[in-house]
């Protein structure tokens, strides 16, 4: 099967190494415990730290106003499933070949009126790529857990033993001690029990998914507070089906807010981190956990000032939230202009946990310690994107994006054009310069070119040419 002949290739990337312990955490009395909190389509105008002062999000204000945020911060794909990917490994989407939320559409499917057939894809991480997870559990002695939505397992079929492929990829496969929501739907069939999730078939009827997911977080933590863990909680909100409860619908409706429900599910997210935070006030876990906040995607409806929405390759559809809090290591109240993308994550995470990148398996990401601890900066000098696939929606255009210091360029692929933006002037990409600054034009798109040659990155084609 082609799902088989990728997995080996991903496998002579993932041939073991001898590990090679970083020193700077080697003094700590213990590691710290790491907790990564990622929304699902939540964009970066879906918080009130962001300026949009029609919702109340109090904890991850509170968050902000205690770690490090960074109002340049990326998911490394403008759908769910490539970003998921790029953070457990540490690898971009284009390498990965995950470029689209999985299942995505049947491969060869061209939408009415266009040319294209989006890239060929995998829906699935394959169990050859080592995960963050898994390193930090079998080489630095964590205690991993997952809780909530995984959408990285979903393949067809059976094996040769005629028992069902994605079970086999579920997050207990992947690194993880515990896993509680995680299997291959993107999306919950409803956000109040029964919920019809696995690791979630007993719950009292109404209970919201949210509340729940944070007491099974908090459980985690308080069964594993002894020893060092990782705990990665991937809340299904606001992802559709956009439900919250009641209380929290009628407090927006009587404030006439636009979409009451899903400002509502935001708050009702908000709270169920706030739950999260204070159980580690409570058991003195505060000064010695690193916690990350941010979101997969952007969102479904309106980004604020960004231009379009998830799926897109426009800032509203690949900006999103990010905030850190490290005690002792983060400066409290501090804002980074730092571009950063998802796919920084699996080296900072190694680096926390005393671990370095295996030689010879490729790394699209930078660890962030350097910004993070105020010690240095990040030595790139670009950050790349690449969804050559059509979203749910099939309204984007398929294409890729080079961003270098202040300028974006967007490369597409429907007739080849190329659109320039300076995002420190036009954080709305209103004006394109493309055709004002052909030079650096040129110089963006080869740069990105030679990007996507040495990723592998697969691209799309003309259904006729199959």
């Amino acid at each position: 099967m082609p799902g088989d002949e990728l997995g080996m290739k991903f496998g002579k990337y993932f041939v073991c190494v001898v590990a090679c312990l970083f020193s700077g955490w080697a003094g700590a009395a213990s590691p710290p415990n790491v907790v990564v909190i990622m929304a699902d389509d939540l964009g970066w105008f879906d918080t009130r730290f962001q300026g949009n002062k029609d919702l109340e999000t109090p904890c991850l204000d509170q968050l902000v106003k205690e770690g490090m945020t960074f109002t340049n911060g990326y998911a490394a794909a403008p759908v769910c499933t490539p970003t998921r990917a790029a953070l457990m490994t540490g690898m971009s989407p284009a390498r990965l070949m995950i470029t689209n939320h999985a299942p995505g559409h049947q491969d060869g499917m061209v939408p009415e009126g266009r040319k294209l057939a989006g890239a060929k894809k995998l829906t699935y991480l394959p169990l050859e790529a080592k995960t963050v997870a898994e390193r930090l559990r079998d080489e630095a002695g964590y205690r991993t857990g997952f809780v909530g939505k995984w959408h990285l397992s979903h393949r067809k079929g059976k094996d040769a033993d005629g028992e069902k492929y994605e079970p086999k990829l579920r997050p207990e496969h992947q690194g993880y001690d515990l896993n509680v929501g995680g299997f291959d739907r993107g999306g919950p069939p409803s956000y109040f029990a029964p919920y019809k999730i696995p690791g979630l078939e007993k719950a009292e009827d109404g209970e919201y998914l949210p509340d729940r997911l944070a007491d099974e977080c908090i459980d985690f933590i308080e069964k594993n507070q002894k020893t060092p863990f990782f705990l990665t909680f991937w809340n299904y909100s606001v992802h559709y089906p956009i439900q919250a409860p009641a209380d929290l619908i009628e407090k927006y409706e009587k404030r006439g807010v636009e979409n009451a429900t899903y400002a509502a599910m935001i708050e009702g997210m908000d709270r169920s981190i706030g739950k999260l935070l204070k159980s580690l006030d409570d058991l003195g876990l505060r000064e010695n956990t690193l916690v990350i906040f941010t979101s997969d995607n952007g969102s479904l409806f309106g980004n604020g000032p960004l231009r379009a929405n998830k799926g897109h390759l426009y800032e509203g559809g690949i900006r999103v939230p990010w905030t850190l809090r490290w005690p002792g290591q983060i400066k409290a109240g501090t804002v980074n202009e730092t571009p950063i993308i998802t796919t920084d994550l699996f080296p900072t995470l190694l680096e926390v946990g005393g671990l370095a990148p295996k030689p010879g398996v490729p790394l699209d990401g930078e660890s962030l310690l350097p910004v993070l601890t105020g010690e240095g900066e990040l030595e790139r000098e670009a950050i790349y994107f690449h969804y050559p696939n059509y979203a749910f929606h099939k309204k984007n255009r398929l294409g890729s994006v080079i961003r270098k210091g202040r300028y974006k360029l967007i490369q597409f692929y429907d007739d080849q054009s190329v659109e320039l933006y300076d995002l420190e002037t036009d954080l709305g990409e209103k004006k394109d310069l493309s055709k004002e600054k052909p030079d650096l034009a040129r110089v963006l798109e080869s740069e990105l070119k030679a990007w996507l040659k040495e990723s592998g990155a697969k691209m799309p084609y003309l259904k006729t040419s199959e």
